[in-house]
């Protein structure tokens, strides 16, 4: 039986870093754990109590929680916006969070990694996706970290898989979600 690992690329930019650290991801995963990259965050709306009502979820935000619910894990790509995680990411974690005590994280093992353009990777944004994942009802694997600095130029023409470093720790990372899962109850 293969594990799902879901990730969720907190970065809508086409030629996002992040984007293509999780296409990594789906690409290096070991035999036995499946990767799938969540398409449609910018389609999800800003999470509103008033438009989460059973009958009346917008269909995005359905995908999403569908998705999640058949997820083992779930590794997080967090860009840093202005020192913080993206409202997309942050957004994402809303509507996963909810129903209020059975959200979809549900103490499924998560981890949080990613890239940013200074010198410490996205540090910040990192940390506070694990606070609100953790928040939220995931089981944070706090010593699953990777923190990519300098992505513009690191990966200006080089694509995260083709990077023998970084594929090697994405590996890892993986591997140790993979690890994760079962344990979590």
């Amino acid at each position: 039986m293969s594990v799902r690992i879901l990730a969720l690329v907190g970065s809508l930019r086409a030629g996002s870093h992040n984007r293509q650290l999780a296409e990594a991801a789906v690409k290096l995963a070991p035999e036995g754990v499946e990767v799938e990259l969540f398409e449609g965050l910018a389609d999800v709306p800003f999470y509103n109590e008033d438009i989460d009502v059973e009958g009346s979820v917008p269909a995005a935000a359905v995908r999403l929680r569908e998705a999640a619910d058949a997820a083992d894990a779930f590794l997080l790509f967090s860009p840093e916006y202005n020192g913080t995680i993206p409202a997309v990411l942050k957004n994402a974690i809303d509507w996963l969070s909810r129903p209020y005590g059975a959200g979809a994280f549900g103490g499924k093992p998560v981890a949080v990694i990613g890239t940013a353009f200074g010198q410490y990777g996205g540090v910040w944004a990192q940390d506070e996706a694990r606070k609100a994942v953790g928040i939220a009802g995931g089981k944070v694997i706090e010593d699953i970290k990777l923190s990519i600095p300098g992505s513009l130029t690191r990966f200006a023409e080089t694509h995260p898989a083709d990077d023998a470093e970084v594929a090697a720790q994405l590996t890892e990372v993986v591997a140790r979600l993979h690890g994760n899962v079962g344990a979590a109850a």
